[in-house]
C-alpha cells in the first residue's frame, strides 16, 4: 500500500518495524517479495510502454529485492536482463532464495560487465539499498557509473545506492535515479541536501504493514505541512487594530546594502504584521518607504537610538544586510542585551560566530556556509550531515534552528526536526532569505511560539516561491516575486 505518512526514519528504525513484522509472523521473505512486487507495479505505472528492464542486483537483501522484481517482469513477458555484483554463490537467506526462484523462472543472470552495452527501457538499481555506510568500494562504483551513464530511465529500489540513508550524504559516488520507491518509511536522509537530486520522485510503500508495528517505533522527524499550520492564523476579530498584529522591527542596511532590510519589512508586512519599522543607516532611512509608504524607517547611528525603536517592538529580526562593520557590531549588541525575540539572520549569524551567545529566545536561521561558521567547522562537513549540524547549533546558540538549503530542517524548542520539501531551484538568488526572515518574524508578531512561527514561515516561503515558479518559471525568480503569492497564503483559510 502507499504511505501518505509524513513521518521520516532512520535506518535503525526501519530495521526495529523490521524486526517487530518478523516477531508478528510476518517472514522476511514475504517482505521481500511485497517489496519487489510493489516495484515492479509502480515501474509499470510509472512507464506504462516499458518493454525491457535491466536489472543491476547486489549481494544484499536490496538485490534480493531486485531478484524479486526481475522475476515478476519476466512473468509479465518483458526482456529482462541481469547483471549481479560480487559472488553470487555467497548470497544467503531471503536474497538466496529469490535469487534462485529468478534463475528458477529462466531469467539469465549474469555477471557486471562494464565492457558491454545494455540496451533497457529501465535501469534498477538493486546494489547497495539502505545499509550502505563507508565510501562505496571500486567494483560497486563501476556500476554505479555505468548506470548513470546509460540509463534513460533509471529507477531506485529502496535507496539509490551511493547515498547514506540517515544523511543523504554522497559516498563517493550515487545512482542518479528518475525516481525512488522506498520501504516501510521514508528514510530522513532522502530529502535534504545532495539527496533531491539523487533520489527524483520519491514514493513510499509500507509493504502492507499494521500501524501497530509504527506506533511501537520512534520516528526521527517529519516532513512539514502547510496544512498543518493553517489554523494558527486565525479570522481577525471585527474590533481588531494594528496594535493586535505585533510591531516587528528590522535591523540592517549598511552601506550599499539597504535593499536587504527593506524586503524583510515588506515581507512582515505582507504576511500580516500590524507595524513594520526598519532601524538602518541613517542616509539610508529616507529612501525606506519611497514606493512603500506604509512602512516606517529610523536612522540609528548609535546605542540610544536603537534602544528607542526597540522598546516599541514585539519582536525584531537582525542580520539582513546589517555587515560586519564596528557600526553592526555595536546594533547587534545592543540588539541582544534586550529582552526581546529575535529572528537572527545573515551577517548577524556571522558576528554571532564570533562571539557565541546562549539564548531561548531567539530563531537563528543560517544556511550552509553560516552554519559553518556557528560550528567552526566547513561546508563539506555541515552537508555530509545536516541533522547533526542543526542539532550541534541548537545546543551552543539555543532557541529554534532552521538549517536552509534543499531540504530545510527546522529544529524547535522541543528537540522535535521537520523537513520542508517544498521550494525549488528558481529560490537560489538575493533576497531570498531576508524574506523568510520577515515572514517569521511577522507571524511571531500576530501570537506565534516561536517553534510554530519557525515551521509555517518556512513553508509559507517555499509554498509561495513554487506559485510564483509555477506562473513564470523558476529562471529569474526574484525574491520580491513571491509577496503576492505570500498574500494569498496567509489569507487562504484564515
Amino acid at each position: 500500500m502507499r504511505s501518505i505518512s509524513n513521518l521520516l526514519y532512520t535506518e535503525q528504525s526501519i530495521r526495529q518495524i523490521e524486526r517487530l513484522a518478523v516477531a508478528s509472523g510476518i517472514s522476511g521473505g514475504m517482505l521481500m517479495e511485497q517489496a519487489g512486487k510493489a516495484a515492479f507495479e509502480f515501474v509499470l505505472e510509472r512507464l506504462s510502454d516499458a518493454r525491457s528492464i535491466a536489472v543491476f542486483c547486489g549481494c544484499g537483501n536490496n538485490g534480493g529485492d531486485g531478484y524479486v522484481l526481475a522475476r515478476l517482469a519476466h512473468e509479465k513477458g518483458l526482456n529482462v536482463q541481469v547483471r549481479y555484483l560480487g559472488q553470487i554463490e555467497k548470497l544467503k537467506g531471503e536474497a538466496l532464495l529469490a535469487m534462485q526462484m529468478c534463475q528458477k523462472a529462466g531469467v539469465s543472470l549474469l555477471p557486471f560487465d562494464s565492457g558491454e552495452t545494455l540496451n533497457a527501457d529501465v535501469f534498477v538499481d538493486a546494489l547497495l539499498g539502505i545499509g550502505l555506510q563507508g565510501t562505496v568500494r571500486e567494483s560497486a562504483k563501476t556500476v554505479i557509473e555505468y548506470i548513470n551513464q546509460y540509463g534513460e530511465h533509471i529507477f531506485a529500489i529502496d535507496m539509490p545506492s551511493g547515498l547514506q540513508a540517515d544523511t543523504g550524504a554522497v559516498l563517493g559516488l550515487a545512482v542518479q535515479a528518475d525516481c525512488t520507491m522506498t520501504f516501510i518509511g521514508i528514510k530522513q536522509g532522502m530529502l535534504t541536501g545532495a539527496a533531491p537530486d539523487y533520489c527524483g520522485d520519491i514514493v513510499c510503500d509500507d509493504l502492507d504493514l499494521s500501524t501497530e508495528l509504527f506506533d511501537q517505533t520512534e520516528h526521527s522527524a517529519s516532513i512539514m505541512r502547510l496544512a498543518d499550520y493553517k489554523d494558527q492564523l486565525r479570522p481577525r476579530p471585527r474590533t481588531a487594530h494594528k496594535g493586535f498584529f505585533g510591531h516587528v522591527l528590522v535591523i540592517g542596511g549598511d552601506y550599499g546594502m539597504n535593499g536587504a532590510p527593506r524586503m524583510t519589512a515588506l515581507a512582515a508586512a505582507r504576511t500580516g504584521g500590524g507595524l513594520v519599522t526598519i532601524a538602518t543607516r541613517k542616509e539610508h532611512a529616507a529612501m525606506m518607504n519611497v514606493c512603500q509608504p506604509e512602512l516606517m524607517s529610523r536612522g540609528v547611528e548609535n546605542k540610544q537610538d536603537l534602544l528607542l525603536s526597540l522598546s516599541q517592538a514585539s519582536v525584531g529580526v537582525i542580520g539582513p544586510g546589517l555587515g560586519q562593520s564596528e557600526w553592526a557590531k555595536a546594533l547587534l549588541k545592543t540588539a541582544l542585551e534586550v529582552d526581546l525575540p529575535f529572528v537572527i539572520d545573515a551577517d548577524a549569524l556571522n558576528l554571532l560566530a564570533d562571539k557565541p551567545q546562549h539564548r531561548n529566545n531567539w530563531i537563528l536561521t543560517p544556511h550552509h556556509g553560516e552554519a559553518a561558521r556557528l560550528l567552526k567547522t566547513n561546508v563539506k562537513t555541515i552537508q555530509n550531515d545536516r541533522f547533526s549540524a542543526v542539532q550541534a547549533i541548537q545546543e551552543q546558540y539555543g532557541g529554534v534552528c532552521i538549517l536552509k538549503g534543499a531540504g530545510s530542517i527546522v529544529l524547535n524548542d522541543q528537540k522535535k526536526l521537520t523537513i520542508c520539501t517544498k521550494g525549488n531551484p528558481g529560490m537560489a538568488s538575493g533576497g531570498m532569505g531576508d524574506l523568510l526572515s520577515g515572514i517569521i518574524a511577522a507571524l511571531i508578531g500576530q501570537g506565534l511560539s516561536l517553534s510554530a512561527a519557525a515551521a509555517f514561515g518556512v513553508c509559507l516561503h517555499a509554498e509561495a516561491g513554487d506559485l510564483s515558479a509555477k506562473k513564470n518559471g523558476e529562471r529569474g525568480l526574484l525574491a520580491t516575486d513571491l509577496l503576492p503569492f505570500l498574500r494569498r497564503l496567509v489569507n487562504a483559510g484564515g
